[in-house]
C-alpha cells in the first residue's frame, strides 16, 4: 500500500516511514481496503501533531494524535484508526441484532483454554 506522508517541519526518515507503514499494515489485517491513506505530521512547540485520513468503502476514517514523542503519537494514531475501523466492521452486526431485539453475541472462551 502506498501511504502519502507530508511534513513541512521535519524530514521523513526511513524509520518514521517504516513505523507509519507498520501501523497501517495492522489496519490491513482487518480485511477492509484503505483508499489513498494520507498522513500529515506537524510540530507545535514541544508537541508532535499527526493527522491521518483514509477512505474506506462506504465511509472515511480520520484521526489525529498529539504527543511529545513522535513515535508515541504514531502509535496513538494507529490505535484510534483501528478503533474506528473495528466499529465500522461491526456496525452491520449490531444493527441486525438491534432490529431483531436480541443481544449482540459475544464469543465465549473455550473450556480447553481454562
Amino acid at each position: 500500500m502506498k501511504i502519502e506522508i507530508t511534513s513541512k517541519i521535519i524530514d521523513i526518515t526511513p524509520a518514521i516511514r517504516e513505523r507509519i507503514e507498520s501501523r497501517f499494515e495492522k489496519l490491513e489485517r482487518l480485511q477492509v481496503p484503505l483508499i489513498t491513506p494520507h498522513v500529515i505530521i506537524s510540530k507545535e512547540r514541544l508537541m508532535y501533531n499527526i493527522e491521518a485520513t483514509a477512505g474506506i468503502p462506504n465511509g472515511k476514517l480520520f484521526a489525529q494524535a498529539e504527543h511529545e514523542d513522535l513515535y508515541a503519537a504514531i502509535t496513538d494514531l494507529g490505535q484510534k484508526l483501528e478503533r474506528q475501523l473495528t466499529r465500522h466492521i461491526e456496525k452491520p452486526i449490531a444493527r441486525r441484532a438491534a432490529a431483531a431485539g436480541k443481544e449482540i453475541p459475544q464469543p465465549e472462551p473455550d473450556e480447553a483454554d481454562a
